[in-house]
């Protein structure tokens, strides 16, 4: 079967999302309209005359030289990967056609990071991983990645294999596991067929605990609207200050709210942890389908004792667990069980929800043309 690469409307690409259980909303078509400096345009694969796959490309063209660009597909595209609903089709079928149209719009390189898991480490697995560092044992696992998984794909894999036996690169990356543009290693929690109760239960002691001391200090989670989008990036900024990290203005978060709420209402939707009169926490809630992400999240340091985060976290995992969703996804953490790393703290409290930990195939790239591809790496080495 001979598929062809083509773009289509907005809309086509929507109809086809809202065919599918979840995509991810970094494939969503309105992600291209927030993401300044970068051009947008959905593809969609063609079997004849039937849509059988989509992606949302973005093209980022070198500075001052916009005759070519780095095409991207950040946790994209959405294709038969492990040839489950169109098993005669290979991947030389979807992405040759996709190389070919990208070359054809002038990128020097693709990169594209498939949201396709390989393997997965219930919280009880790493608990027990990070015990064991702790009771001394000789050569205890440093990271996630050295602990024997739970769950693994051999299919996914052998997509890797695939990979790289055509050509395809990926970054080595950093020890923590953050070489990708977006994370590589995240933390899930499943919803389905569990009750709310069962979810609570399942939460570790810290975590049932902080919830109910926030309850007991008073702190009311509401949803806000547009114009509270201020008082979150207020947060948002100290947050930034407070962990040593560059934040996004004001009018990014605007443009998520406008974008993604216009083209579906409710899809995006602001939590607020309100105490003693004024915002404590606030976080950002994105859903796709059945699938719910926490993408931003902030607080104040002088509310830390009354845990307004963890009552943002319970209401949004209701919320999720009410809409039907099957997942919530706490999204990136660091592939770390060292405590003296400073990412550590990260994984210690998306731990707490009792979920699991997951690895995808991660980001990889394909060079279209070589001397381009060589140049805009040296401009990328000496921006730092």
């Amino acid at each position: 079967m001979t598929l062809t690469v083509r773009a289509i409307t907005a809309n086509q690409h929507r109809e086809w999302i809202a065919s599918r259980p979840s995509v991810s909303f970094l494939q969503l078509p309105e992600w291209g309209e927030v993401k300044v400096g970068w051009t947008s345009e959905s593809l969609g694969w063609f079997a004849g005359g039937r849509l059988v796959g989509a992606g949302l490309v973005l093209y980022r063209a070198i500075p001052k030289l916009k005759i070519r660009s780095l095409a991207y597909l950040p946790e994209g595209p959405d294709i038969d990967w492990l040839r489950e609903r169109l098993p005669a089709i290979t991947l030389d079928d979807w992405l040759n056609p996709l190389l070919a149209h990208c070359k054809s719009r002038g990128a020097f390189a693709l990169k594209m990071g498939p949201a396709l898991a390989t393997r997965r480490w219930q919280a009880g697995t790493i608990k027990a991983a990070i015990a064991e560092r702790a009771a001394g044992s000789p050569n205890p696992p440093a990271r996630i990645s050295d602990v024997i998984a739970d769950w693994h794909s051999t299919r996914a894999m052998q997509v890797v294999e695939r990979l790289q036996s055509r050509g395809w690169q990926q970054e080595s990356g950093d020890a923590a596991g953050f070489g990708d543009v977006q994370p590589r290693y995240v933390f899930q929690l499943n919803l389905v067929n569990r009750s709310l109760g069962e979810i609570f239960t399942d939460f570790n002691q810290l975590w049932r605990r902080n919830i109910r001391k926030s309850e007991a200090a008073g702190v009311e989670v509401t949803q806000g609207n547009f114009a509270d989008l201020a008082a979150f990036h207020q947060l948002y900024i100290e947050t930034a200050n407070r962990d040593q990290f560059t934040p996004r203005g004001l009018p990014y978060f605007e443009r998520m709210w406008q974008q993604l709420n216009d083209a579906h209402p409710g899809r995006l939707s602001l939590y607020l942890a309100n105490h003693d009169g004024h915002v404590a926490a606030a976080a950002l809630l994105i859903r796709v389908g059945n699938h719910a992400w926490y993408s931003y999240g902030a607080s104040t340091t002088a509310d830390r004792d009354v845990r307004p985060s963890n009552a943002l976290q319970w209401r949004m995992i209701t919320d999720a667990h009410k809409s039907g969703c099957a997942v919530f996804d706490l999204r990136g953490i660091a592939d770390t069980l060292d405590p003296d790393n400073h990412l550590f703290g990260l994984v210690q409290f998306k731990l707490g929800s009792g979920g699991f930990a997951q690895e995808y195939v991660g980001e990889w790239d394909y060079v279209l043309r070589s001397a381009w591809f060589k140049g805009y790496r040296a401009y990328q080495s000496r921006r730092g």
